[in-house]
């Protein structure tokens, strides 16, 4: 057993607009002991999600907010060092819900084996975890996606969307085309993730830029951002489209309500849907979606990226750089 000092992160304060590093705090503590049915992980990988930026204000949403003063909470990998629970040993690797700390109690119902020799134990905070299984299930259930279908795709160089587009690619999407903030996450898109056309929002008003790519209008988007790529969106919606809702990082941030798409009317012309999904609502396709997804990427079919941050106490600065778009492909954190 270890007696190392754990350090985990608190929230102080409730951020007002962009988080600042002095709504949180690195605070060091004993390293907790495992009770009945519990083991004790040290942590390899911590996980940054955009959504976490809800979960530190105090409004009401699908879940809990942050306790002010306690430890953070958030998707994380380990190894197992201690253990009181029957079905896991010392040496295991798990994956739960404690992450923001360097070492976690969990309940060993609420953890789960992971492969080292599969797949590297960050593959299953992302392509193979909460952020594939996003993907997959938005995708294919929520945007009702088949055969032929033209596929838009914002925040396309991120975690989710660059699995939405090779999804969508691998199933056979007559076009694929994504958005992204930089000329080289653009590249990255067409070169390495097959999009078959890719822009930089920042070079343009997105919805002239989408007309150029997707001339023929889409059939399918993918909603990681909101604002303006909404509004382009529904613009270049077809009959009979589908528009899934996963985030709208664009307006996490804002301290006023942001504008609506000013036209929410072309939906009645264009038949189309508009649905929010939250990936908790479909972990019964988890089975599925490892089956399907997993031998895509063993085989290299199915590329993914990863921004590696060392160090603990860079978690929080991981997690700004994730809401500024700094990271291509899924964030972790190595602690």
């Amino acid at each position: 057993m270890t007696t190392h000092t754990n350090r985990e992160w608190h929230l102080l304060s409730r951020p007002v607009g962009w988080p600042k590093p002095e709504d949180f705090a690195l605070v060091e503590t004993p390293v907790p002991t495992p009770g009945e049915g519990q083991i004790l992980v040290r942590n390899t990988y911590l996980s940054v999600d955009p959504y976490m930026r809800g979960r530190m204000s105090a409004a009401k949403s699908y879940v809990a907010p942050f306790e002010l003063g306690e430890a953070m909470e958030g998707g994380a990998v380990g190894e197992v060092i201690e253990s009181r629970a029957e079905g896991i040993a010392v040496g295991d690797h798990v994956l739960h819900f404690l992450g923001w700390r360097e070492y976690a109690v969990v309940d060993a119902q609420h953890a789960v084996r992971v492969d080292p020799e599969a797949a590297p134990l960050s593959a299953y905070l992302g392509v193979l975890g909460m952020t594939g299984l996003t993907a997959y299930a938005g995708l294919l259930r929520t945007a009702s996606f088949k055969e032929g279908d033209i596929v838009f795709v914002s925040g396309a160089a991120g975690a989710v969307g660059s699995q939405v587009g090779q999804i969508a690619k691998l199933k056979g999407a007559s076009r694929v085309i994504g958005s992204a903030g930089s000329d080289e996450k653009v590249r990255l898109l067409v070169e390495e993730y097959g999009f078959d056309a890719a822009f930089n929002y920042k070079n343009g008003p997105v919805s002239k830029q989408l007309r150029e790519a997707a001339p023929d209008g889409i059939d399918v988007y993918f909603d990681n951002v909101g604002g303006d790529h909404l509004e382009a969106a529904i613009g270049s919606l077809r009959r009979d489209g589908r528009i899934a809702v996963c985030g709208m990082i664009s307006v996490y941030n804002d301290t006023e309500p942001a504008p609506g798409p000013r036209n929410l009317a072309r939906l009645i012309q264009t038949r189309g849907r508009i649905e929010g999904f939250l990936v908790n609502d479909h972990r019964d396709l988890q089975p599925q979606f490892v089956r399907e997804v997993g031998p895509w990427v063993a085989s290299g079919q199915l590329k993914y990226r990863e921004t590696v941050v060392d160090g603990i106490e860079n978690t929080v600065a991981a997690f700004l750089g994730l809401l500024r778009g700094d990271n291509t492909g899924k964030m972790v954190v190595k602690p």
